[in-house]
């Protein structure tokens, strides 16, 4: 039953990982740009609903609504402020912008809230499901965690397949001046993707320290390089492929802590990634696109 055990927690961390890099699919394959900063909007809704639940008494549905606002809009924000004006620049400059704001959002946490690490109380009330008379137990927030994963991305996936918005943000990915010809308001749909990746991050974070209760500054800093490296994985830009990248990702770690070291983990995963971008240069499910000269 452990192997089984360790299997069902891989799986659930690489729900949350999945959650994550479709935020930074969305954002790469609609605006072409890496969203180094979407780590630490992890961090942020986590801290909103600690601030909400455990400081000011609120109810887990207020802190968890409050964290979804609260990133949706910080996300709208950034991209306006951070990376609009910079819409026709190269993409180093855009990158060290990213890392500028991952930065910035960093120390702001610390001004605010300190480098002492806080407990954060689950929000996940769903009781544990026992199975084989009770010999394997499976914890409300990883049931929680893998039925959001496949929810958010059901629901995600016919958003962009059947919602004028959606195919905007197709015409968007596919060719910036003709959406632009076609009547599209390419800075708006640019916008509500990063509202959309930035309101994933907040679930993906009160997810994420439900299940590992400790938050701070950092708190979203591995998880979104993590999360980075599965929307590699399974193909940038791809949003079954950032599922299943997440998801193969949280298993290859949670077994590797298990049956090979907990300390060598982070350089198996990141091991499997490089042999797999050599085998397969786009990910599991990328495409290869072929650019006009």
């Amino acid at each position: 039953m452990s192997f089984l055990s360790y299997l069902i927690n891989g799986i659930s961390l690489g729900s949350v990982y999945a959650i994550i890099a479709l935020g930074y699919t969305m954002v790469y394959g609609i605006a072409k740009m890496l969203n180094f900063a979407h780590g630490d909007i992890i961090m942020v809704g986590g801290f909103t609903v600690f601030t909400i639940v455990s400081t000011m008494g609120g109810s887990p549905a207020a802190g968890i609504l409050a964290s979804v606002a609260v990133c949706t809009l910080l996300g709208v924000t950034i991209e306006k402020v951070a990376y609009r004006p910079l819409r026709g620049a190269s993409p180093l400059a855009v990158l060290i912008t990213a890392i500028g704001v991952s930065y910035l959002l960093q120390n702001i946490a610390l001004i605010i809230f300190g480098s002492n690490a806080r407990q954060f109380s689950s929000v996940v009330t769903v009781p544990a499901l026992k199975l084989a008379g009770g010999a394997l137990s499976i914890s409300g927030v990883t049931l929680v965690t893998i039925a959001t994963c496949v929810v958010i991305m059901i629901a995600l996936t016919a958003f962009i397949n059947k919602t004028r918005i959606g195919q905007a943000m197709l015409a968007v990915s596919e060719d910036k001046g003709a959406a632009t010809l076609m009547g599209i308001n390419v800075n708006g749909t640019i916008a509500i993707t990063f509202a959309i990746g930035s309101s994933l991050a907040a679930i993906a974070g009160v997810l994420l320290c439900s299940a590992y209760p400790s938050l701070t500054p950092y708190t979203g800093s591995m998880p979104g390089i993590k999360a980075f490296v599965a929307a590699v994985f399974g193909g940038i830009g791809s949003i079954p492929g950032a599922m299943i990248g997440g998801i193969l990702l949280g298993v290859i770690e949670n077994l590797a802590k298990a049956y090979i070291s907990s300390q060598l983990s982070d350089a198996i995963v990141f091991s499997v990634l490089i042999i797999v971008l050599i085998v397969r240069p786009t990910g599991i499910l990328g495409k290869k696109m072929n650019e006009k000269v």
